[in-house]
């Protein structure tokens, strides 16, 4: 949610306050009204804009009581527009920026219309030049429907809804929620006082899942007889949104709602009695990016337009989708340890702990740490560098990551820039060394603790899912013993006695922090051989401070301080930490290969060493369609931009290649993926020489990178050679 306030005189405004008593006030998301005060601030007779499909002369029926309220005894004049649609018929997909300012200045007579329209068209050409004359003009084309759409909505003179805007949070919610955070939600943080705040700083966890932002215009749908139950839509969905599950059918009651829907399990994998398999989307936390349908490989043989899931209007279908996914949550999961997290069937089976982000719909980032979150559950850490995945990761007032039915979750915490790799190291030694001494004090303490539990606790294997179970349950019994015995040997062990359980340390970022600012801690951290897993979430750009370029830029691509196109090719990092030996490699992309990213990330944690993951993360930033991002994804990896592989140093170990390359040799040039996004393709329109110049550079650098690659691996025989094997 963002708040512009504005303000306009025939002199320089020199000081910086917020408009208390506004002219014009617009709502740009209908959903807003029940969530926020839109009109406190209206001035006496001042105009209220409304994006919304309603019909004009609708639309007073449609308002809650409050805001019907507040337009009489203001006398608001009230005007709307449907901005999607116009921003449809405009071939703009949802962005609706330029057409809601074309109102602003259309009602406003702040400038004269035809002269602000000018204005506008002329500031359009200025921005979005570089990028097209397509681009242009579609903005061109955006503002003339904008005046044919723009209508005045009639007030009556009456009270007509009986809806007041509902409460910020469920009542449901634990008291710090509904007292603190609902504040913040609000937009009244800045009322509550300091003493509302923790005194630690320490914020709960599984707070996103009351925020309920209700901003999608349409939801996917899903279709139970097309369905072929593979759960890649679980998979690349960012916000955790749409999720499956596997349950006995004797588990179903009376409260079952009548539009729940469930099918019979095709799956071999799991022992339960006569399982249904449900597919269910959450909707007013889904952002409906369309990943999921984008993804989805099962057609409707009749109408072959439809897949196994669609997007639909989800006003009409919002409040029994929202019942039945309370309905969803209920049902029981399946037990971890049954499991088979090495697929991507079986590991979106996994309850994610990472849930309801604010990042940007349809992001690439968010959907490999939900995976993290699934596959390592309530025994994970996360050390996270400045960026995107601390905005969107514990931005107030919410945090997506979320506990179990136990009520455990990972733990995370944010640390500079500069260095997070070191930080998260420290997680490590700290881990390390709380076990060593766990393991001091349970042999020293073997007679009075009982002999049998003991040995089994430090001769404990923790390799699978049931073995790191068994030995949690090891300690819940230890600790129980350790109550019982009054000596001040217990209660240090006590204190330590998690630690004997295996924990899993990230250390999370950007590719600006580990390129560029804090790679000097990540190559000391790598070096040192501790058991550490480094997941970079690479976009090829500083996505969060406004897309300054980074050493993870590509070749020919416009960014900030690259406006000419990144002159130099990426800075090869994997190479640089394959280099060492003993550090586990990936360069992964879950939209091209979603078996080999799981693959991957289960081999780096099972190492007993440093691993490292580069993760392809596609980004509005690229001036994509983001609905399109894991095809985006595919074209990078086809054209060998974006090779993927493994290096895993137990295989030299074992006599065989470390290197797995799991890519095809490319089929795709290299500008067949990059002139499908406008960070490469806007610099053909500024400047064409350059362009034509940088990418043929691209094309060299690419193939002379994959022939290394290939060398590496020991296939001689697929080396590629303008495009040719």
């Amino acid at each position: 949610v963002t708040v512009s306030h504005l303000r306009f005189g025939p002199r320089p405004i020199r000081s910086s306050y917020l408009v208390k008593k506004a002219k014009f006030v617009a709502c740009h998301q209908p959903g807003f009204l029940d969530k926020y005060e839109m009109l406190s601030d209206a001035a006496p007779g001042a105009v209220f804009l409304l994006n919304t499909d309603i019909a004009p002369a609708n639309v007073w029926d449609t308002l809650p009581l409050d805001v019907q309220e507040q337009i009489l005894a203001k006398k608001l004049k009230v005007y709307c527009i449907d901005a999607y649609k116009v921003a449809a018929e405009a071939n703009m997909g949802s962005l609706i920026n330029t057409i809601m300012q074309t109102c602003f200045f259309a009602i406003s007579g702040v400038i004269p219309r035809d002269k602000a329209i000018e204005a506008i068209k002329k500031t359009i050409r200025k921005t979005y030049e570089k990028k097209g004359e397509q681009v242009v003009q579609m903005n061109f084309a955006a503002v003339d429907k904008t005046l044919a759409n723009l209508h005045e909505a009639p007030v009556p003179l009456k009270i007509t809804s009986s809806r007041r805007r509902p409460a910020t949070v469920s009542s449901k919610a634990p008291d710090f929620v509904k007292n603190v955070l609902a504040k913040i939600i609000e937009g009244f943080g800045d009322d509550l006082p300091v003493s509302a705040f923790p005194v630690d700083g320490t914020f709960p966890l599984s707070t996103s899942i009351w925020e309920k932002r209700n901003i999608a215009l349409e939801i996917p749908v899903w279709d139970s007889e097309v369905c072929i139950q593979c759960n890649k839509c679980v998979l690349v969905c960012p916000h955790a949104a749409i999720r499956a599950k596997v349950y006995p059918a004797n588990v179903q009651n009376g409260n079952r709602p009548e539009t729940f829907k469930s099918c019979k399990y095709t799956g071999t994998d799991l022992s339960m009695v006569d399982p249904l398999y449900a597919l269910q989307v959450a909707p007013e936390d889904c952002t409906g990016c369309g990943l999921c349908v984008d993804v989805c490989p099962a057609k409707n043989k009749r109408e072959p337009r439809f897949k196994a899931i669609n997007m639909a209007p989800q006003p009409p279908i919002r409040e029994n989708e929202a019942k039945n996914w309370e309905y969803f949550l209920s049902l029981p999961d399946v037990p971890r340890e049954e499991i088979r997290a090495n697929t991507v069937k079986g590991s979106q089976l996994l309850e994610p702990l990472f849930e309801f982000s604010g990042a940007c719909s349809g992001c690439g980032e968010t959907p490999y740490i939900k995976m993290l979150s699934q596959l390592f559950g309530d025994r994970l850490l996360i050390a996270n560098a400045t960026g995107c995945s601390s905005i969107y990761g514990a931005n107030l007032p919410t945090t997506p990551y979320s506990f179990n039915k136990d009520g455990r979750g990972p733990a995370w915490a944010n640390s500079l820039f500069e260095d997070n790799a070191e930080f998260g190291l420290g997680f490590r030694v700290t881990l390390d060394k709380h076990g060593v001494f766990a393991r001091e004090m349970v042999a020293a303490m073997r007679d009075a603790i009982g002999a049998p539990l003991a040995d089994e606790i430090l001769a404990a294997n923790q390799e699978t899912e049931a073995e790191i179970k068994a030995q949690r349950d090891r300690v819940v019994e230890l600790k129980k013993g350790l109550a019982k015995i009054n000596t001040p040997q217990a209660r240090q062990l006590e204190t330590v006695a998690d630690a004997l359980v295996k924990q899993s340390v990230w250390i999370v970022g950007g590719d600006g922090w580990a390129y560029d600012i804090g790679y000097g801690g990540l190559d000391h951290v790598i070096s040192t051989g501790r058991n550490v897993n480094i997941l970079v979430l690479d976009t090829g750009v500083y996505s969060n401070t406004g897309g300054q370029c980074s050493k993870a830029t590509p070749l020919g691509a416009v960014a900030k301080f690259a406006f000419s196109g990144k002159p130099v090719p990426r800075k090869d990092l994997a190479m640089m930490a394959m280099s060492y030996g003993g550090v586990y490699v990936a360069q992964i992309a879950f939209g091209s290969n979603d078996l080999q990213t799981i693959r991957a990330i289960n081999e780096a944690e099972s190492y007993d060493g440093p691993s490292l993951l580069i993760a392809y993360s596609h980004c509005i930033a690229h001036g994509i369609d983001m609905s399109t991002g894991l095809q985006c994804q595919k074209r990078a990896v086809d054209s060998a931009a974006w090779p993927l592989y493994r290096f895993d140093p137990r295989l030299q170990e074992a006599g065989q290649n470390p290197l797995q390359l799991d890519s095809k040799p490319p089929k795709l040039k290299v500008k067949d993926w990059a002139y499908a996004e406008t960070r490469f393709k806007m610099l053909t329109k500024s400047n064409p020489q350059m362009a034509e110049k940088l990418m043929e550079h691209a094309e060299r650098d690419t193939m002379e990178r994959w022939n290394q690659l290939v060398q590496l691996a020991g296939l001689p025989g697929v080396h590629v050679v303008e495009g040719k094997e």
